[in-house]
């Protein structure tokens, strides 16, 4: 597969850890130029560094609309335009909505989806000029229920739809746009959330397979790039969690929602609890 993206340049958000840096280097292994973009400077100089002189970074957030104009104007002068957007960047939050504040559901959404609208709004017309391809990362969650993060579902849920609106709109610019579902993925973000919230990972052993299957970064990373080389509308990580995509009906009757309320009952206090205690460690 080396050199099959040959000259294109991915500018990719969330590139200093987990999903973003390691596919980063495999579209760099297949010959494309890398932007890096994300929030910690020193990981996003050290991944530059590893990939060698065909990627750079900047550091934006992707609530900040200015910091990504200046990444997408730094990447495209860098490099001449830029072909594939991967709007990566997310994070998640916990608790129900008993002890998750209003502020950590709104910080989520904000980041989860506005933060995709803003880059890819951001990165538009290079994308246009060049009949290229975003890829948005949503996840698993985007079908289903997600109990105890609930904000983290409602934003991946709605970039799934968001990037089935923005395929139709960019369509007539030959712009192709597609959507990522990962399942569970061996990053820093899921094992510290394990970590410091045990009835996290209950609540993700009793999911039925695949919901409760957990794949290496490796395999999500080349899995992701696979679909950018492609430009995939829909790909998902492990590629059998597409089943969960069709059995969204299912997943949402009255029926099974009933038999989720009662496995996860006594979790969902556990988790408040634990959520309660972070916090009270955070800010005494």
């Amino acid at each position: 597969m080396t050199g099959s993206l040959a000259g294109q340049v991915a500018f990719v958000t969330g590139a200093a850890r987990g999903i973003g840096a390691e596919t980063a280097r495999r579209l760099a292994a297949r010959g494309a130029r890398v932007a890096l973009v994300g929030l910690e400077p020193d990981r996003l100089a050290d991944n530059a560094r590893e990939i060698g002189p065909d990627a750079a970074w900047w550091e934006a957030d992707v609530t900040d609309s200015g910091s990504l104009s200046a990444a997408v104007a730094g990447a495209a002068d860098r490099f001449g335009g830029i072909d594939i957007v991967m709007a990566n960047a997310g994070i998640s939050n916990y608790g129900t909505i008993r002890t998750a504040s209003v502020e950590e559901f709104a910080r989520t959404i904000d980041v989860n989806l506005t933060g995709v609208y803003r880059t890819v709004a951001a990165a538009i017309d290079q994308v246009v000029e060049r009949k290229g391809y975003v890829l948005i990362v949503a996840s698993i969650a985007s079908y289903a229920p997600l109990p105890g993060g609930a904000a983290y579902a409602a934003s991946k849920a709605g970039v799934d739809s968001l990037a089935a609106s923005l395929r139709l709109e960019l369509a007539r610019d030959g712009v192709t746009v597609g959507s990522a579902h990962p399942c569970w993925i061996d990053t820093d973000m899921v094992r510290g959330a394990e970590a410091a919230m045990p009835s996290f990972r209950t609540m993700r052993d009793k999911l039925p397979w695949p919901a409760r299957s957990v794949t290496s970064l490796d395999d999500c990373a080349e899995a992701l790039a696979d679909a950018i080389d492609r430009r995939a509308v829909k790909v998902h990580v492990p590629r059998v969690a597409s089943v969960i995509a069709g059995g969204r009906p299912l997943i949402m009757s009255p029926r099974v929602q009933a038999l989720g309320r009662r496995a996860l009952a006594t979790d969902l206090d556990r988790l408040d609890r634990e959520v309660t205690a972070s916090r009270e460690r955070k800010h005494p």
